[in-house]
């Protein structure tokens, strides 16, 4: 009991984990009231993903700072690729698309923005080394390419060529596993120094009471194995959801499920900006979206050929194209100099703002 009142003594927003069971009681009691599930499924997910992001900055500390982005990205990500997953067994392959889309601009604009957002308002100017951020900058444009390119081979023509953007999407999804594969190489092992920065000289006690290594991987599986629960009640009551509201599956996709799913990494690399640990919170909130483009995105397109009803392409709409170049192009602007400061988050989550009431303007 002890252990378990350590545990969530660290995890932001702990008590909303009540929302849980509240949400299993309610899926299963109340079937007539789809929206009221859906919305506490996305009450639980939060939690749960905070959680998740606790449980690998501890992780992250114990192997060490240079892994430590990537590590919170990594496992940080975990909620979109279930809740994909999940929408992807149901055939819901809008939704799926819609929430890969929003999970990249959210990371880019919304995260990366609160996190400078609330480390400028501690540091005047924060600086960060830029040769890493070009890279995961550059790796970001080669994703938005190859979404382009499938989308509008698919959009100019008729039902064969779609067909055939199908295939193309495999290729290409092969080639972005691998490129992905050999960023880790780069990132993690030959040219590791470049991302690691300087570790500031008050960063001592940071990361909390130490996690032993089984509480800390007991602590993922275990918030896993919920997040799949409540990601299945809530991909169950999504389409009924979006219609009592009047929304569109495009903006559920987009705004509230990768928000929702997003969680961990909000909060992770809000508290590491506001130590002054840039190069990890950078790490964090970009490696994420090149994570969710380069992997997430490719791994469920061959997902698709074995688990799905019918296979998923790398053809988006031309909103969620558009959407991505443009988040890429902003982010790239602002980060290139190597500093941010608090309006710079201003200016990231203002973008973000405005792309979110425009998909709310498309009609469902």
């Amino acid at each position: 009991m002890k252990t378990v009142r350590s545990v969530l003594a660290e995890a932001p927003l702990a008590w909303l984990l009540l929302a849980v069971p509240i949400a299993a009681w309610t899926h299963h009691a109340r079937p007539d009231s789809p929206l009221l599930v859906f919305l506490l499924a996305c009450v639980a997910i939060v939690p749960l993903a905070g959680l998740l992001g606790v449980a690998t900055e501890k992780l992250a500390a114990r192997l060490g700072e240079g892994i430590g982005g990537f590590l919170n990205a990594t496992l940080g990500n975990a909620a979109e690729l279930i809740i994909a997953l999940v929408a992807l067994r149901a055939g819901m392959l809008d939704v799926v698309k819609a929430s890969l889309t929003g999970s990249i601009i959210g990371n880019l604009l919304l995260v990366l923005g609160a996190a400078f957002l609330a480390g400028g308002l501690r540091y005047k100017v924060q600086s960060f080394a830029t040769i890493g951020v070009r890279t995961q900058i550059g790796m970001m444009a080669l994703a938005a390419i190859a979404i382009l390119v499938p989308s509008v081979f698919a959009a100019t023509g008729s039902g064969e060529m779609a067909s055939r953007s199908v295939t193309y999407s495999v290729v290409v999804s092969v080639i972005l596993l691998v490129v992905y594969a050999l960023s880790l190489l780069f990132l993690l092992r030959t040219h590791a120094d470049l991302f690691r920065g300087e570790e500031p000289a008050s960063d001592e006690g940071h990361h909390g009471t130490s996690w032993p290594v089984s509480l800390t991987v007991g602590v993922m599986a275990a918030v896993t194995m919920m997040i799949v629960w409540m990601s299945e009640i809530l991909v169950a009551t999504v389409e009924h959801a979006s219609a009592a509201l009047g929304l569109s599956n495009l903006f559920v996709g987009i705004v509230v499920v990768a928000v929702v799913g997003n969680a961990a990494e909000h909060s992770t690399a809000v508290l590491v900006a506001m130590r002054n640990r840039m190069e990890m919170a950078i790490g964090i909130a970009i490696g994420s979206s090149t994570q969710i483009a380069l992997f997430v995105a490719p791994l469920l397109v061959l997902l698709s050929l074995f688990v799905a009803p019918e296979p998923l392409s790398l053809a988006f709409s031309g909103v969620e194209v558009f959407l991505v170049l443009a988040a890429t192009f902003v982010a790239a602007i602002l980060l290139l100099d190597g500093k941010s400061t608090w309006f710079t988050g201003v200016q990231l989550i203002a973008v973000y703002l405005v792309m979110a009431i425009t998909v709310f303007a498309i009609p469902a």
